[in-house]
């Protein structure tokens, strides 16, 4: 088998009603790896707020598809490595990491359906289904938003929700914790997501105001370029921490784990290389007792998560509008099962190319 063609574009997506008040749109950028015996593998990495999608096209296109045409696309590894080591003037991260996640995972569904498996199953299949948490809260929601989401969430089956907790002051982080903890009741665990916003010390304050909460992880708390800071205050705090959205690569996860930085683990597939390098980083953090929660993209990190024996959440943040894929996995019971369909699962619905393509 052949790889005779990489299609990509950019598609510009609206966000559900109450994301859109802090995210009016997200970005997909998408990659069809086609053979010459039929198969094609669907691929893409979501850009959070669409900025910097064209360029991680551009890159796509232009440095890393070439690496691509007239291979074996069932080579997976061995291709991964290939646009791994492609560029020595770049490294895997941002713009060039997210390109090479989209062509990976490509190459993942083909190899899924040439085998005619899901690839959890194909990984190993720890289990058949995934569980999730519900997740968004952000900042510049209404307590009545928060509250409001939060029940959607519960009412869909999920027994955790994690939310933001971006106001300058650390008291009103607090009070709109209570408010949706009180909502939701002892039957929904929570956590909470600091995005970076604070130092050390704010960390400390913030998270000592939280301990009553019985929170399952305190989120990405300090600038994630800064490993040694994060490990300072996971020392530091009573709530387990979780980061990695914004890792890329084993050799960053390596760094967190060495320093105790997080007992949760949460690559980006969409980020983190692909499936490939995620699925590294799980076993990497299985060797040291860690558990793994991959950031958003539910819908196919649902797969790294049933494959793993340390997987533990994948995040529901419902946003997709119903005409972009076809057959978008839905949580039952607070779990997601990984659909029988070979290959990822997933499919661009009929006309979502022409209605959201903007590059």
């Amino acid at each position: 088998m052949k790889i005779t063609a990489v299609d990509a574009c950019v598609l510009t997506v609206p966000t559900s009603k109450q994301m859109t008040l802090e995210f009016p749109l997200h970005k997909l950028v998408v990659a069809e790896v086609a053979t010459d015996e039929g198969l094609r593998g669907l691929g893409y990495s979501l850009v959070f707020g669409g900025h910097g999608a064209e360029s991680v096209l551009s890159y796509l296109e232009l440095r890393l598809k070439p690496l691509l045409l007239g291979e074996d696309p069932l080579a997976v590894e061995r291709l991964w490595e290939k646009m791994y080591r492609g560029d020595r003037g770049v490294r895997r991260v941002g713009i060039a990491g997210m390109a090479l996640s989209a062509l990976d995972i490509a190459l993942w569904d083909v190899a899924g359906k040439a085998a005619g498996l899901p690839l959890a199953r194909l990984w190993g299949a720890a289990r058949d289904a995934a569980d999730c948490y519900g997740s968004g809260g952000w900042g510049k929601y209404s307590e009545k938003d928060l509250v409001a989401e939060a029940e959607r969430y519960a009412g869909m089956g999920c027994r955790y929700y994690k939310m933001k907790i971006h106001d300058a002051d650390p008291q009103a982080n607090r009070r709109r914790v209570a408010a949706v903890k009180e909502a939701l009741g002892p039957g929904v665990r929570m956590m909470v997501d600091v995005n970076q916003k604070l130092d050390v010390l704010g960390n400390v304050r913030q998270a000592a105001l939280l301990e009553e909460f019985d929170l399952v992880w305190y989120e990405e708390p300090v600038n994630s370029d800064d490993n040694a800071a994060c490990a300072e205050v996971a020392a530091a705090i009573r709530i387990p921490v979780a980061t990695g959205e914004n890792h890329y690569t084993r050799y960053e996860f390596r760094d967190l784990i060495e320093r105790k930085a997080a007992r949760y683990l949460m690559p980006d597939v969409c980020r983190a290389n692909g499936f490939s390098e995620t699925l590294k980083i799980g076993h990497l953090a299985a060797a040291h007792g860690l558990a793994v929660s991959p950031h958003v993209a539910y819908e196919i990190s649902i797969h790294v998560c049933a494959a793993l024996s340390n997987g533990f959440l994948v995040e529901l943040m419902d946003w997709l509008p119903p005409d972009l894929f076809e057959d978008v996995p839905a949580c039952k019971d607070g779990a997601i099962r990984i659909p029988a369909r070979p290959g990822h699962g997933l499919a661009l619905a009929e006309g979502a190319v022409a209605k959201y393509r903007s590059a």
